[in-house]
Order: C-alpha cells, then structure tokens, then sequence
C-alpha cells in the first residue's frame, strides 16, 4: 500500500467517492448511519483517527457533515466556521490534517441559506469581530447578490486559499490529494460536488 493510502487506506478520488455515497445514503436515510458505537469510541481513542476526508464547511447548526456524509467517529476531520471562511487558524488545521493525519481529500463545503452570505451581500457589521468574516466573504464575492451564486464564489475562494499553500498545492499536483468545493441544499440535503 501506497504512502498516501497508508492511514486510512484511501486515496483522493476514493475518498471522494465515499462522500458521494455517503450523502447518497443520507438522502435516503430516515436516521443517522454513522458508527458512534462505544466500541469505536475506544479504537479511536487507544489507535488514534485516521478520519479519510478534511471538510472545511460552516459553523450553520443545520450543517451537519457527520449525518450529511454518514460518518462516524474518526471518519472525517471536521472544521467549521461562520461562512467557512479560511484564515491562517483553519489553514494549520488543514496542514494538521494531511501531514499528520493522512486525509487526502479536502472538501471546502458552502450551504444554501447561509446567513454569512446574506450578511455579507445585505448588511455586513460595520464593527465587531464578525467583520472579519463578512469582509472575507465580500472579497470573495464581489458585487454579486444572488445568494446561492455568492455561496458558490465563497467556496471557489476558500478553495484557492487552501490550493495556495505550497505544501498543499505541490501535495495536489503529484496527484496524492484533492481539494474539492461543494454546496450543500439545506431544503433537500444533496451535496452538490464541483
């Protein structure tokens, strides 16, 4: 087995393969699939994770990456914040996660809905810390105002930051990871890859 397949036993296009069935099992599911048993609780804890795919996505309570891919404990590396927008703290923790971790796929995951968004396009704070988010987010998007195309510039932007890490961008280029975007649709619960 290769070295980039070493922890998880996944490359990048598997790994992106199980998301995909993942969430198609979500649409399909009536409660949650992923292994929270004690069971697993102990092997992570004695072995360590070895989670197959970073999602970077936001902080919105409706966003769930565990259920939305049907994952369990130690499956995904998960970061969120408001937006998911990225800044040097989410950076290191993307780092963390292919260096030390072995994951192989990060997937950058925006929502339908998102209030980060509509603050940005409709009435971004003129103070306080949320300004650093919503600015992040107009630099993204511009002057655009339809939410969903804005959601979708956002993660475009969040992706380019992640690919401008040169470890992470030569990492890509040699084919041993993926850096992917995706926006989840709050009303049906599909991820949209892209």
């Amino acid at each position: 087995m290769s070295a980039e397949k070493e922890k998880n036993g996944m490359d990048p296009q598997m790994a992106l393969k199980r998301l995909r069935a993942g969430n198609q099992a979500y649409l399909d599911a009536v409660c949650a699939k992923g292994d929270i048993s004690p069971a697993i609780r102990r092997k992570t804890c004695q072995e360590g994770q070895h989670p197959y795919a970073v999602i970077v996505t936001c902080s919105d309570s409706r966003v769930i990456p565990e259920s939305i891919f049907c994952a369990g404990i130690g499956e995904l590396f998960v970061i969120r914040i408001a937006g998911n927008v990225m800044d040097d703290h989410q950076l290191g923790s993307v780092e963390y996660a292919i260096q030390h971790l072995g994951c192989r796929l990060i997937l950058v995951m925006g929502h339908t809905h998102c209030g980060a968004v509509d603050a940005a396009i409709h009435h971004a704070p003129e103070e306080g810390y949320i300004k650093f988010i919503t600015d992040e987010i107009k630099r993204a998007i511009g002057e655009e105002t339809d939410e969903e195309k804005a959601s979708r510039l956002n993660v475009a932007n969040s992706v380019r930051r992640i690919e401008s890490c040169p470890g992470i961008r030569q990492t890509e280029e040699d084919g041993r990871l993926k850096v992917a975007g995706a926006l989840y649709h709050l009303e049906s619960g599909e991820v949209e890859f892209f």
